[in-house]
């Protein structure tokens, strides 16, 4: 549809008009940038202005045409939602149309849009207003019916979506069923959006990082991309999320609507007369809802301080938001406000800070990691992103770099998501004007300059030198990491600062610094230097599991090094096993076998544990380990999954190892309890089929601690 001349061009202007004075003249400029910018956003899913530059037009074009209606069109951007089906689903119509919403950023747009309420309103005097999370995911339409539900569909252009019904039958959150017809209800439909819960997209990445492959850019998108995959199985195992936030108005829902018992032992839910206490109910009748998260304001100050404090508690929700989203609460009221083409004027959002922004790519720097990987990062022209200012960003592999076709001096896309490192999401190639460089991948380590090596199952190409410098100083950071020997004040900065000046050459060599040289450095007093010593000598009777998981063994976490701590009496027994021999032990795989197997025949290894031993560390099972080992829970495997409410995961685990038992790291044939909290996917699954796990919640396994 758009030439890639043209939409450079489009991509330019969208960049001039951001700049320009509000004049009737750039009207059908904005306007033509828009339709590009839907274009691209909705039909090839493939966004070219960040969100708040398509915003800003949006109300530049919005601004210019109430002040000049005779200059406005029939097609402007502005007057209808933006088209974007796919032919991959069959498509339907909506019930009532999904309206996009208006955008505010500050205060004063929300007093401007309170004004205009209450211009609407006409005598009504105290109006209330509901205001919930602006969740960033996946717009969503169900319509159940005769208690059943019957569609699924994507929000589409607004007035058809895409049938959606297999993948959305997958998001466990969502009922299949719900008691309507108790309460007088042959038909609803209800709005909402899926979502990823960020422990479950922060999992996702972390295994596809594991592996060398890009992250997935941000869970909006990620959801996204789920609900258009062809197989519903494949949508299960992502484990969407679902929050539904709006009953459609029809007039076949009848004013009883929430009226009923539920059952006889049940309270009069009330009357739904407003949007809160629909969406309480809906909650009652077991759909997920942000019914916790709403709260009702009769004065637009008290919403705008909620609005302005609520950033800092953002990250803290369970999915990520990107705003909040007021609503005129009384249904009667909305229906006298109404609606535009394109957004009902009973409700506006409140954008957060922005996450996104474009940026130059001006160089690609190479690290090197402690296990020999080359990561390619990008370095981009200063951005803030989210309250971050971002200047360097990880590419993750020559794969990435080729798929998605970056070069240095390319107008790039980035993004950051709550805590999720910045991220690359494509580059601008429209914006190209020739002068662009292919990234050219090296050889040779850049740090050493051995040559690189890439195995076929594997997307990183590695160094594999062991003495190289950068691996080295890389392997004392992750030794001295706080899950590994917890060796405090002796962090990344110390630890680089040591080994530039060679007063770190090896792990080893921590137990034997030179302390008078480092006593001569600034920053190093008398107290600092006791402190560190301190630190150092503890680190020597940590447990072995900690000494096996700062080693730094290819494939090895801290569940897996307990494990392997737990099969010996002293590390040394490892040097006479081989594969098959760790594939006896517990959730451990092919994959760690080879890894464990060649890290502790290699000479290096062992002349490291024997300087480490020399210099008074616990190489041996740990007798307070053996004793739990024969505790109430002694041969007995845990795992747990979901969100738990009263415990971190973390002190769970601690929990059942300190009776004895062992935690896994997935579901099999060896696992005998599985503690579930909220949103458990696939592993809950897993089990069930399995029928030989037994299934505990967070409650039960505290009353299994407890009364053991």
């Amino acid at each position: 549809m758009y030439a890639a001349a043209q939409q450079q061009l489009l991509f330019q202007d969208a960049k001039d008009l951001l700049e320009a004075e509000n004049a009737p003249g750039l009207m059908p400029r904005l306007a033509a940038v828009l339709r590009w910018a839907d274009w691209r956003y909705y039909v090839q899913s493939d966004p070219a202005l960040a969100d708040f530059e398509y915003d800003t037009l949006f109300k530049k074009l919005q601004a210019l045409e109430a002040r000049f209606p005779g200059n406005s069109t029939p097609d402007s951007p502005t007057q209808r939602v933006a088209k974007g089906l796919s032919e991959r689903f069959p498509t339907v119509s909506h019930l009532v149309p999904m309206l996009s919403l208006e955008n505010t950023y500050n205060a004063e747009d929300l007093r401007d849009w309170d004004r205009k309420v209450r211009a609407g309103a006409g005598a009504q005097e105290v109006i209330e207003y509901c205001v919930e999370p602006k969740y960033d995911g996946a717009s969503i339409s169900l319509i159940y019916e005769n208690d059943q539900l019957l569609r699924g569909a994507t929000r589409g252009d607004g007035i058809m979506g895409e049938d959606i019904t297999a993948n959305v039958r997958q998001i466990r959150s969502i009922p299949l069923s719900a008691p309507f017809s108790k309460l007088g209800i042959h038909q609803i439909e209800i709005r909402g959006e899926a979502v990823i819960h960020k422990d479950i997209f922060a999992d996702n990445n972390a295994r596809r990082m594991a592996e060398g492959l890009a992250p997935l850019a941000n869970p909006r998108n990620a959801a996204s991309g789920t609900l258009r995959m062809l197989d519903p199985a494949e949508v299960s195992q992502r484990r969407l999320s679902a929050v539904l936030y709006h009953v459609s108005e029809l007039e076949r829902i009848p004013a009883s609507l929430f009226e009923t018992r539920l059952s006889d032992d049940s309270t009069s839910i009330g009357a739904a007369n407003d949007h809160f206490h629909t969406i309480q109910n809906l909650a009652a009748l077991g759909f997920p809802t942000p019914a916790g998260e709403m709260h009702l304001f009769r004065h637009i100050d008290d919403v705008i301080a909620y609005c302005e404090g609520f950033s800092l508690r953002r990250d803290s929700l369970p999915f990520e938001v990107d705003g909040l989203v007021i609503k005129v609460n009384d249904f009667a009221l909305q229906e006298k406000l109404g609606m535009t083409a394109h957004h009902p004027r009973w409700a506006v959002a409140y954008k957060l800070a922005a996450r996104q922004a474009t940026s130059k790519l001006r160089q690609v720097v190479f690290s090197v990691g402690r296990t020999g990987s080359v990561t390619p990062v990008a370095k981009i022209d200063p951005v803030p992103i989210g309250g971050v200012t971002v200047s360097s960003v990880s590419l993750f592999n020559e794969d990435v770099i080729r798929e998605k076709d970056l070069r240095v001096g390319d107008t790039v896309l980035v993004e950051r998501a709550g805590d999720v490192i910045p991220y690359i999401v494509k580059p601008l190639a429209e914006m190209r004007d020739g002068s662009e460089v292919e990234i050219v991948y090296p050889s040779n380590c850049p740090e050493c300059g051995h040559n690189l090596e890439r195995q076929e199952d594997e997307a990183v190409w590695r160094c594999i030198n062991i003495a190289c410098p950068a691996q080295v100083q890389e392997r004392i950071i992750h030794f001295c990491s706080k899950d590994a020997m917890d060796i405090r004040g002796m962090g990344e900065s110390n630890v680089k600062k040591f080994c530039a000046l060679d007063i770190l050459k090896d792990i080893p060599g921590l137990y034997h610094i030179e302390w008078e040289r480092v006593a001569t450095l600034e920053g190093f007093g008398e107290k600092s230097v006791t402190n560190l010593q301190a630190a150092l000598e503890k680190s020597k009777s940590q447990p072995l599991a900690r000494l096996i998981f700062g080693l730094g063994i290819r494939h090895v976490g801290e569940t897996t090094a307990k494990t392997l701590a737990q099969a010996v009496s002293h590390i040394r027994e490892f040097y006479e096993w081989d594969e098959d021999r760790f594939i006896t032990l517990e959730d451990i795989g092919p994959k760690v076998a080879a890894s464990a197997t060649h890290f502790f025949r290699r000479s290096e290894t062992r002349a490291t544990l024997d300087a480490l031993e020399m210099a008074g560390l616990n190489l041996a099972n740990d007798q307070k380990a053996m004793q739990v080992s024969e505790g109430a829970f002694s041969g007995k495997t845990f795992l747990f999954t979901g969100t738990l409410s009263k415990l971190k995961r973390s002190e769970a685990e601690a929990m059942a190892e300190a009776k004895g038992g062992s935690i896994l790291s997935g579901v099999s044939s060896k696992l005998n309890y599985l503690v579930v909290g909220s949103d458990a996917g696939s592993k809950l699954e897993k089990a069930r089929k399995l029928g030989s796990v037994s299934i505990l919640s967070e409650e039960d396994f505290l009353d299994m601690v407890q009364g053991d």
